[in-house]
């Protein structure tokens, strides 16, 4: 079978990828097992890390949001598509029309390129718990209604209704997870507003001072690199009955606030590790950041065998062990 994953070059799609290459195969939306015979890889520019020597992956590179595009990416013999090609929160909240251009109007292009094939695609979406937000419960539950309050949340929110009616109509197998703060991120900062997330301990680790824009005891709700690529390939595998009606689940998390970050960094490194992180408020990022929600009960999602890191500790170590070579700068 062929896969197709936008977004492929990227932190989440090019670890993604190589998960599939190693697993090998994937079920299509009969629930029949199939070996990947090909890899489509779509982004917008090349990967900053090289992606694995496999005969199995062919590029795309370009924008994949205009009209006819998508079409390109899929061959007749295309069975899944993950689709996590985005513009990140901050970037859609400065640029709206970029953001509504390519989280929107490319996700419904894709989704109408899927309807073209001559067997519905498994589709897997890669959706944000920013759809949520105004004045929510102290803890947010499978039923808690969506209400964004930024225009990355309300496109995002706007894409699970696509996924859920181009499924009711039998065009795609689909499937939204609503993905929490993603940490620890390698490489450098960018245009979302929880890059700052990653970053308090990235950048520590690394022997580099940074600047924290938010206050030390805001909740996020967080989740590793591993989990999510689990988390997709988890998906990807449950039969459509397990879905019901509702294709859109947040996948389960847990809470800390950056207190509870510099502390699993002193306990991990060092009190020096964790005085490199400064505070300095930014009031663009703490209006986005504040209305986020912190608290969790993912109760569908670990029903349906999702899993969530045990601590923040664990998620630290593993970014030590997975970017770092196992070494950090004292």
């Amino acid at each position: 079978m062929r896969v197709v994953v936008t977004g492929g070059a990227g932190f989440i799609g090019s670890r993604l990828v190589s998960a599939l290459l190693a697993q090998g195969s994937l079920k299509d939306s009969n629930c029949i097992e199939h070996e990947i015979t090909q890899i489509c890889v779509a982004d917008v520019g090349e990967p900053l890390q090289p992606l694995p020597d496999d005969r199995r992956i062919e590029t795309r590179y370009g924008d994949f949001s205009d009209p006819g595009a998508a079409q390109q990416l899929l061959q007749r013999d295309t069975r899944v598509v993950f689709h996590l090609a985005a513009v990140v929160s901050g970037q859609a909240e400065q640029e709206f029309d970029l953001g509504m251009r390519i989280n929107l109007d490319g996700t419904r292009r894709l989704l109408d390129a899927c309807r073209e094939l001559p067997q519905p695609p498994r589709f897997l979406f890669s959706s944000s718990v920013a759809v949520y937000g105004g004045d929510m419960p102290a803890v947010i539950r499978d039923d808690t209604p969506v209400c964004p309050q930024t225009s990355y949340g309300s496109q995002k929110a706007g894409c699970e209704m696509l996924i859920n009616d181009y499924s009711r109509k039998g065009y795609v197998d689909g499937r939204a997870l609503r993905l929490p703060t993603i940490v620890v991120r390698p490489g450098k900062p960018n245009a979302a507003a929880s890059s700052f997330a990653s970053a308090v301990l990235r950048e520590p680790l690394q022997g580099t001072e940074v600047i924290c824009p938010i206050k030390a005891d805001t909740g996020l709700w967080v989740l590793s690199p591993r989990r999510v690529v689990g988390g997709f390939l988890h998906a990807a595998s449950l039969p459509a009955e397990a879905w019901g009606v509702n294709r859109t689940v947040m996948l389960p998390g847990i809470t800390v606030s950056v207190a509870d970050m510099l502390d699993a960094l002193r306990e991990v490194a060092s009190a020096r590790v964790a005085e490199r992180v400064k505070f300095e408020p930014d009031p663009f990022i703490e209006k986005i950041v504040y209305g986020w929600p912190a608290t969790f009960a993912a109760e569908r999602s670990t029903g349906m065998g999702f899993v969530a890191d045990q601590n923040i500790t664990e998620i630290i170590e593993a970014f030590i062990e997975d970017e770092l070579g196992g070494q950090y700068v004292e």
